[in-house]
């Protein structure tokens, strides 16, 4: 799940090395972001710890979530052409980017 806002959003996602990471992280308890507002298109926090990195160029859409740089959790409500690694992608984007809002967001990230 994914709580953003008040909000809460459930995510499927991929079947990699980086995924299976976090959802280890997950399984161990929840994870609290401190995410900013990157031009005009993205959030984007720091995990504190790197994953496997499988990046390629991809071009992200609205609830697209990816690995930047390893360590850095990155949430799409606009449109990139970009290296990531993907994570997973918002089931549901009803009210998705209305809870990202602007400027600095607290996202929590846990397993029901």
């Amino acid at each position: 799940m994914w709580e953003i806002g008040g909000q809460t959003f459930t995510a499927s996602l991929e079947d990699n090395a980086a995924a299976r990471e976090l959802l280890e992280i997950l399984r161990q308890a929840p994870v609290s972001l401190d995410m900013r507002d990157y031009s005009g298109f993205e959030k984007v926090g720091s995990l504190g710890q790197s994953l496997t990195t499988d990046n390629r160029r991809i071009t992200t859409g609205a609830g697209d979530i990816v690995l930047y740089n390893g360590d850095n959790i990155v949430m799409f409500y606009g449109s990139n052409s970009w290296s990531y690694t993907r994570l997973g992608h918002i089931d549901d984007l009803t009210g998705w980017e209305e809870a990202l809002g602007s400027g600095r967001i607290t996202a929590v990230f846990s397993i029901p």
